[in-house]
């Protein structure tokens, strides 16, 4: 289900460095910081009861050394969907932990 912009905000408020856009939809992005190099570093959907999701959300990332510029939006959800701010909390908490 589509986020409306009052919530996507309300909800960011526990993402500081994730700021909201109303492009496409709308979508979430960051510019998050590692402390190395992590070429072995994928995105993973996991496995949803019932079957695969139609359509995972979209992940955009460009890396330059330790800096990796991510924007997430859900397609099938026409915008920015909980989908989206459940992995910018998981991204978080990975890179937190590499930078330990």
């Amino acid at each position: 289900m589509k986020l409306t912009p009052t919530d996507a905000r309300a909800l960011l408020q526990t993402l500081p460095d994730w700021r909201f856009d109303a492009a496409r939809g709308g979508l979430i992005g960051a510019r998050i910081h590692l402390p190395r190099l992590c070429p072995g570093l994928r995105l993973h959907e996991p496995d949803r009861p019932g079957g695969r999701a139609p359509q995972p959300p979209s992940r955009a990332c460009g890396s330059t050394f330790t800096t990796a510029q991510v924007t997430l939006t859900t397609h099938d959800a026409g915008g920015l969907s909980m989908k989206d701010v459940e992995l910018a909390r998981t991204m978080d908490r990975v890179a937190a932990a590499l930078a330990q």
